[in-house]
């Protein structure tokens, strides 16, 4: 039998739990009932939580906890899930500070960044690749993120592809295949299209789950959109979209209308857009990192949340838009900027990547949860927002067992 694990006197415990797990407890001792998924932003105060194995057994008043093999005293701090984050591109070489440092001066920017990126990881070994990807894995864990996904993207070719989705597998089962990044500069777009859904895809299905495509001016047209998505739906992949992010287009739409998990960016949104997302099960998640890194506008995270869209939060992690791997600043920069309340952004960045990547074991905290959590040095989740960039993070525990942290 595996061994128990209280962790007590947190101030409090941020659950997202559907139902009263300590009700559901009482009526069924060994938890079956309350196994489920992420509801909404809910929270216990003055609470306990029981780990057995891998999984969360028990949620409820710290006065009522049962008997465990090992007790571990929060101290009054804060325990929330795992953030969740369901948009990274952590397969890359380089750098892309100069360019940055021109767009803070006032350069506009444009994807044809990617390319700089692209030269730099073909021309890497697997080692310089293993080691990039580790350390942003690594750094994601030591802000709480226990979960994330990893794109493909910046190989192009048909080996630098795989041999990228491979990497991502060794960290994450949540791989996505985007081929469809960008239109390398060596070849036309329809033979590139053809290669996507192709060759390519024939080499990267295996180690992937997901399938991504760049539907934006400049990149990827909705028809070439609708191609590679329809070619990885054939092969068993799930598809998702980069949408909307430079300006008004089709990617949305393609989204909604290719029954995608999530449309990721959607800064600038019709009033149909919405109204498709809002009657969809696809999720807008939203990525206030790329627009701090951009200068352009964010997301109206009230707008979409006000009509009923699911919204997710992720941190975009990429060397040219986005280069964070932290969710706490995501988060502050979602409650000051795109004008979501605490507990919404909190909910984004936890149920709501779970509810983008399809996973109803992660992202909340009840009996039949995987027992991934963080520990916040502070009274309540509203300090992610009300302390930025100040690492509150006191412990993660993934899968039952407390991780080694490099910012311990």
């Amino acid at each position: 039998m595996a061994r128990s694990l209280l962790i007590t006197r947190i101030s409090e415990l941020v659950t997202n739990a559907l139902r009263d797990s300590d009700a559901i407890a009482a009526i069924s001792p060994d938890n079956s009932a309350a196994a489920g998924g992420p509801g909404g932003f809910a929270t216990l105060s003055n609470a306990a939580l029981v780990i057995e194995g891998d999984r969360v057994a028990w949620t409820g008043p710290a006065s009522r906890a049962p008997a465990a093999d090992a007790v571990v005293d929060a101290g009054g701090r804060t325990v929330l899930p795992g953030f969740v984050d369901s948009h990274a591109h952590l397969v890359f070489a380089g750098e892309r500070g100069a360019e940055f440092a021109a767009r803070m001066a006032g350069s506009p920017y444009a994807a044809g960044g990617i390319r700089s990126t692209v030269a730099a990881t073909r021309a890497a070994p697997d080692g310089v690749l293993r080691g990039g990807l580790r350390r942003l894995a690594a750094e994601m864990l030591g802000q709480g993120t226990t979960t994330f996904e990893c794109k493909s993207g910046y190989g192009l070719t048909v080996r630098d592809e795989a041999r990228s989705v491979a990497l991502a597998a060794e960290v994450t089962p949540e791989v996505t295949y985007l081929g469809a990044h960008v239109v390398p500069a060596e070849m036309s777009a329809a033979d590139y299209v053809s290669l996507v859904c192709g060759e390519m895809l024939d080499a990267c299905a295996q180690h992937s789950r997901w399938v991504d495509v760049f539907c934006e001016r400049g990149a990827f047209s909705a028809d070439e959109a609708r191609a590679v998505l329809s070619a990885g739906i054939s092969r068993g992949l799930r598809p998702r979209v980069h949408a909307n992010q430079l300006g008004y287009g089709p990617g949305v739409s393609v989204a909604v209308e290719m029954g995608a998990a999530s449309a990721d960016h959607c800064t600038f949104v019709s009033d149909a857009d919405v109204d498709a997302l809002a009657s969809s099960g696809t999720v807008a998640t939203l990525l206030p990192g790329a627009e701090f890194g951009t200068r352009q506008p964010y997301p109206d995270a009230r707008r979409l949340l006000s009509a009923g869209v699911t919204v997710a939060l992720a941190t975009d992690c990429n060397p040219g838009s986005s280069y964070t791997s932290s969710m706490p600043f995501c988060i502050a920069l979602a409650v000051r900027d795109m004008r979501m309340t605490t507990s919404e952004a909190v909910w984004s960045a936890t149920a709501g990547g779970a509810a983008a990547l399809r996973r109803s074991d992660v992202g909340w905290l009840g009996p039949g949860a995987r027992a991934d959590l963080i520990v916040l040095d502070a009274p309540s989740h509203a300090y992610l927002a009300y302390r930025p960039g100040v690492p509150l993070i006191q412990a993660v525990y993934q899968s039952g067992r407390r991780a080694s942290l490099a910012l311990e």
